[in-house]
């Protein structure tokens, strides 16, 4: 199966740098290229691509915004959306990601991440950089309080021993590996922790983790 990617970039070498990596890959094709948040939004609606690659700061409509227009909370189908970005360490990225992007990668990150990037996201899973993986949803800890009321007793002890390695950044293989289960295993309890903690995908997980010091070491 093909993954169709959207790319939105208002930058075209960035935008012809992307494509040219991904077109190299025989399962991706771009489907459609945007230089500004609107034409990203308009387009993702009309062509529904299996991936948006979203830059943070676009004119006319920004990264944040395009994100929370395709797979915010309100959107009743939302898209898979991952958020490109120059920072190692930027507010914009987390509130991308509080809008239901399924994560993010630098720009400098290399071909490799990129595609693995895009291939997580089409899986249901997330990719962030891993050089900002903990120093994000720390920082995220250092400036929000543990709420209490979203604190949820009913995760089995397996699901927190998931739910953690969620918040390391690690992919559902990375996991299964880790834990010593079966692939399928991991999908099961990761569909439902999502729906005990009423997260919308595995980035809201992760920093659910971090908000409520799930993961050890916090």
């Amino acid at each position: 199966m093909t993954i169709r990617v959207l790319l939105a970039d208002d930058q075209a070498m960035v935008r012809g740098g992307l494509r040219l990596i991904l077109e190299d890959q025989p399962d991706i094709t771009v489907v459609a290229e945007a230089a500004d948040g609107v034409d990203a939004v308009a387009q993702a609606r009309r062509l529904r691509p299996d991936v948006c690659l979203v830059d943070i700061r676009m004119p006319r409509l920004d990264g944040i915004e395009v994100t929370r227009a395709l797979a915010g909370p309100q959107v009743p189908e939302p898209m898979r959306v991952v958020v490109v970005t120059t920072f190692d360490l930027d507010e914009y990225v987390y509130g991308a990601l509080r809008y239901g992007a399924v994560g993010f990668i630098l720009k400098d990150a290399g071909p490799a991440l990129l595609v693995e990037a895009v291939r997580a996201a089409h899986q249901g899973d997330a990719l962030v950089s891993p050089s900002v993986t903990l120093r994000l949803l720390r920082h995220v800890t250092s400036t929000v309080r543990p709420t209490a009321g979203r604190r949820a007793p009913n995760l089995t002890e397996r699901e927190l021993e998931v739910v953690r390695e969620i918040a390391r950044g690690r992919t559902n293989r990375e996991i299964a590996a880790e834990l010593f289960i079966s692939l399928s295993t991991v999908k099961s309890h990761v569909s439902g922790i999502q729906t005990k903690l009423d997260a919308r995908n595995r980035v809201e997980i992760a920093a659910w983790a971090w908000e409520n010091r799930v993961v050890e070491g916090t």
